[in-house]
This record gives C-alpha cells, sequence and structure tokens, in this order.
C-alpha cells in the first residue's frame, strides 16, 4: 500500500487510541461527564445485559484480533504495515460504543468515607493506569500499538518485531500490564453496582484472555517460555509456581 497512506492511517489510529485511553480512565474513574457512574438510565435488568453485551463485545475484539491465526488471515485483506493499526483502531471503537451506550447501576456497593483511606484509593488508582502505561514501554510501546510498523513501510524497510523482553516489572509478574488494569478498575472509594459490574466482568474476561495468551506464547516461545512461567509467577508478585499452572499465578 502507499507508504504515505499508511503513516496517516497509523497516526490517526494512534491518536484515536491516546484519546479514547485518557477517557478510559475518566470513564472508569468518574471523572468525565459520561463514566461508568454517571450513564444511560435503564431499568436494572436490562442495564445489565446491555453493560455485560459491551464489555463482551470489547471483550471478543481484543481476543480475536489478537490470535495468530486470525491475524493470518486477516493480512490477507489488509495490508500487514497496517494491521496492528487496524486492531489499535477497532478497539477504539469499541470503547468509544462502550462509552457512548453504557447504562448505570448506581446503587451503592461500598464507600471509603474517611479521607486518608480515600487518598490511598485514589493513589492505587493512579498507580494501576500509571502500570499500565509503563508496562507498555517495558516492551515496546510503538510497537504495541503499531506505529512502528508503518513508519517502516514509510522507510520502506521490513519491520523487525522486538520479540519476547523480560525487562523490569516483567521479571516481577509476567502480565503486569493486566495487573495494572485490575488495580485500576478495582481501586474505587465509592463503588457502584455498575462499577462492580464493570471490574467483575473485565477482570473474568482478563484472566481468560491472560490462559489464552500464554498457550499462545507457549506455542510460539516454547523452552524459553516455559521457563519464563517456572520463574515469574502470572499477576500475584511474590507468587510462585507449585507443580501445574495456577491462573492467578
Amino acid at each position: 500500500m502507499n507508504r504515505y497512506v499508511a503513516v496517516v492511517y497509523g497516526t490517526l489510529s494512534y491518536t484515536l487510541f491516546l484519546v479514547v485511553f485518557l477517557y478510559l480512565i475518566g470513564f472508569v474513574g468518574g471523572l468525565v461527564p459520561r463514566s461508568v457512574d454517571n450513564a444511560v438510565v435503564a431499568p436494572v435488568g436490562w442495564a445489565v445485559l446491555i453493560d455485560v453485551v459491551l464489555v463482551t463485545l470489547f471483550a471478543l475484539q481484543h481476543s480475536v484480533m489478537a490470535r495468530p491465526a486470525f491475524k493470518a488471515w486477516w493480512t490477507r485483506i489488509v495490508p500487514e504495515p497496517i494491521e496492528r493499526s487496524t486492531y489499535v483502531l477497532a478497539a477504539s471503537l469499541v470503547l468509544v460504543v462502550m462509552f457512548w451506550q453504557w447504562r448505570e447501576l448506581p446503587a451503592v456497593v461500598w464507600e471509603v468515607t474517611w479521607q486518608p483511606a480515600r487518598i490511598v484509593v485514589w493513589t492505587l488508582f493512579g498507580l494501576g493506569w500509571a502500570i499500565v502505561l509503563a508496562s507498555t514501554f517495558m516492551i515496546n510501546h510503538f510497537e504495541l500499538f503499531g506505529l512502528k510498523q508503518v513508519f517502516a513501510a514509510w522507510k520502506a524497510r521490513p519491520a523487525v518485531e522486538t520479540g519476547f523482553r523480560t525487562t523490569l516489572l516483567y521479571r516481577v509478574v509476567r502480565h503486569p500490564l493486566m495487573l495494572g488494569f485490575i488495580i485500576a478498575f478495582w481501586a474505587a472509594p465509592t463503588m457502584t453496582a455498575g462499577h462492580l459490574l464493570f471490574a467483575a466482568v473485565m477482570t473474568g474476561y482478563i484472566l481468560i484472555a491472560l490462559q489464552i495468551e500464554e498457550h499462545d506464547l507457549m506455542a510460539a516461545l516454547g523452552t524459553r517460555y516455559a521457563e519464563y512461567r517456572q520463574r515469574v509467577p502470572m499477576l500475584i508478585p511474590g507468587l510462585r509456581k507449585r507443580g501445574t499452572d495456577i491462573m492467578v499465578g
């Protein structure tokens, strides 16, 4: 494909991702007008159904498009230099639909009222998002979000993949990015039923998706990843494997 079109497409996809990512932080934290706690009003049953469908839609897009078999088929249709940018664009658009169509469930499940404790919870919220962002740079942020590939196409040279890396937080847990999301989703000084639903379903999706990703990594890296799994827990720092791998460790 035209290399200039690829660069523009990749740059626009990445820019949209940045906007959507920042809005996601506000959406989860209740920091923007339309948030997990301030959204469309609907009967409880319909709200639960619609919200679960929205998270499931995101989960399906995120997992299916990330699978090697799908990528092999997809790149017959979409030029390889923009495959990752297209994935990023699709993920961003699905999140926009979630922001737009989310139904609120305002009943309060718990509320931290002591101010010092609220500050601690908000600190954890910020820490979770910081871990998410930092984790992307510990592997290759620009490759993860498609910019490396489109700029390689612009320079008319192949995009060399970074490959398997275990730097910094990846020496503490195998999936620090997902750990950051889980912390951010659950660190809520005021937990409404809607926020609880979002956090629970997203966490369930993460735990399932990690099992699928680990299977793909084992198939791709073999002994090297198996040894890494033996040394480093999946999500909980300091938790060492005993016998077979467990979902959280």
